[in-house]
């Protein structure tokens, strides 16, 4: 409802809802014509980032779709354009990630604009460039997309981001060049509303972490999320905590008959919880849930390498990839983990954009080696590996033929000799591997410590099946890098087929 106390007496927040409550009209739908009326969860956003007493800087809020995001950012801009936050010749933006979304939210402000005759005569609309003028301060809104790569040589004030959680990976060109232009101002504000990301290491999802493990105190987040990552979809509960305005302008009829579709059809359900129930879930079904790697991200114990059987996995890389070794140690009835990844010092920061990773800060973390030069360089490698694997009782290392030729004359060099096993990457070796570390993680029987490198590789790994529905890691459909993951699978595939049917092991001895 709209605040009735004299406008002085009204905090900075307060006043936002009364100018959205009092000159901002619904274009369209149901409401059409009637002032926009704040749910309770959009009037708490606005005033705790308003009436924040140290200055907000970053505000997030997430929420599942249909839930009124539109209408929000719409009466934001409109608020800075024209209303009480308008400040003489500033610039507001809201970014999107593709040209429609853009182009959604603008015109959207533009009924909002059409619809009130207080708006209009204050606001001044150029649809052919996407536009809004405030004409009393001489403020200019407008909305860009990514495709269009506009984020460089604006000055804004306020900058609201649409749908960030599209964003794959920690890093983000056009993100980047956002942040960057709101550093004209000390009061600057970027706003985030959009459904969550799909995985872990996405931009958005690190943001939102980062605020729960680190809080700040000029940021404001709110996430409305199902709460059970294992919920049934037909839970009308999660409905409700990961969608505030159902009932209200998020139809519960339709609710329902997506989640009944999620019921029927299991290919579909990765996508209603990713939306719907606003919970990170690759819309492309991954091979390790989120929930189950976390529930084995126990750290592994020094004791299971130094007193037990350790067996490895190495995945090695093109050039300028990432080149991974996992250590595998039975103890206390789990399978310790120990990883270990390098990639070429020179074009990391390259990489890491293209990868949209941060290899840099993993670098610096001391999680990502790096080898001197431009490609990777297996002799830098194979001194590391004489130091890693000395006084273990390694059993046996498993290795895709690709480059091992490479990687054996580098051992040679340094005089290192590895019970090397060859381990085809086809579905004869692969899907018993892939089978034992999901029936390792479904029965809690790895800790992996949760190594950001590893936990990047895990999100990202999806299965291809052949026509008996055996399975192995697939390129084509996996999201990102999947190398740790690769050696994690072939150090367990072997330790299994030792444990079941201590096969003998090609050895490979230095000058042989």
């Amino acid at each position: 409802m709209n605040e009735t106390r004299p406008v002085a007496q009204l905090t900075r927040g307060e006043r936002v809802c009364a100018f959205i409550e009092s000159f901002c009209v619904v274009p369209e739908g149901d409401l059409q014509g009637r002032l926009m009326v704040l749910e309770p969860f959009q009037r708490k956003f606005i005033l705790e980032v308003y009436d924040n007493p140290h200055g907000t800087r970053l505000a997030i809020l997430s929420i599942g779709k249909k839930n009124g995001k539109t209408p929000l950012i719409a009466a934001i801009v409109l608020a800075h354009v024209a209303g009480p936050e308008a400040r003489t010749n500033s610039q507001i933006v809201s970014g999107a990630m593709s040209q429609e979304q853009a182009a959604t939210v603008f015109k959207y402000a533009w009924k909002m604009v059409q619809s009130s005759p207080k708006l209009s005569a204050l606001v001044r609309v150029r649809p052919s460039i996407k536009r809004l003028l405030g004409l009393a301060t001489n403020v200019e809104y407008r909305a860009i997309s990514r495709q269009k790569k506009t984020a460089h040589g604006i000055a804004p004030i306020v900058v609201i981001l649409d749908e960030l959680g599209q964003v794959r990976g920690s890093q983000d060109d056009f993100v980047e060049a956002i942040e960057t232009a709101l550093g004209a101002y000390d009061d600057a504000i970027l706003f985030v509303i959009s459904t969550q990301a799909a995985s872990d290491t996405d931009l958005l999802s690190t943001w939102i972490d980062d605020q729960k493990e680190n809080p700040s105190p000029h940021t404001v987040c709110h996430v409305h999320a199902a709460e059970d990552p294992d919920c049934d979809v037909m839970d009308e509960t999660a409905w409700r905590q990961a969608n505030p305005a159902l009932g209200v302008f998020r139809s519960a009829k339709d609710m329902r008959l997506l989640a009944e579709k999620a019921k029927r059809m299991p290919d579909f359900e990765a996508s209603f919880r990713n939306l719907n129930l606003n919970q990170r879930v690759e819309t492309v079904n991954p091979l390790i849930s989120r929930g189950v790697w976390i529930a084995n991200s126990l750290p592994p114990v020094e004791q299971a390498f130094k007193k037990g059987k350790v067996y490895g996995g190495l995945d090695l890389s093109a050039r300028t990839d990432l080149t991974a070794l996992v250590l595998i140690a039975f103890h206390d009835e789990r399978w310790h983990v120990k990883p270990w990844f390098w990639t070429p010092s020179k074009g990391i920061v390259e990489r890491s954009k293209r990868d949209k990773q941060p290899y840099v800060l993993w670098r610096d973390q001391g999680l990502l080696r790096v080898t001197p030069g431009a490609s990777v360089d297996y002799d830098f490698i194979a001194e590391e590996l004489r130091e890693i694997v000395a006084g273990l009782n390694l059993k046996g290392i498993a290795f895709d033929r690709w480059r091992i030729d490479v990687m054996k004359k580098a051992l040679e060099r340094v005089g290192l000799a590895l019970p090397l096993e060859n381990f085809g990457q086809g579905y004869h070796d692969m899907a018993p591997a892939v089978d034992a570390i999901e029936a390792d993680l479904l029965n809690d029987r790895i800790a992996h410590g949760g190594h950001p490198v590893l936990t990047m590789c895990a999100a990202n790994v999806t299965v291809s099946k052949d026509e008996a529905g055996n399975r192995k890691p697939s390129k084509a459909t996996s999201t990102g890098r999947i190398d740790g993951i690769t050696a994690l699978m072939m150090a367990l595939g072997i330790a299994h087929r030792d444990l079941d049917q201590q096969p003998k092991y090609q050895m490979f001895t230095a000058g042989r």
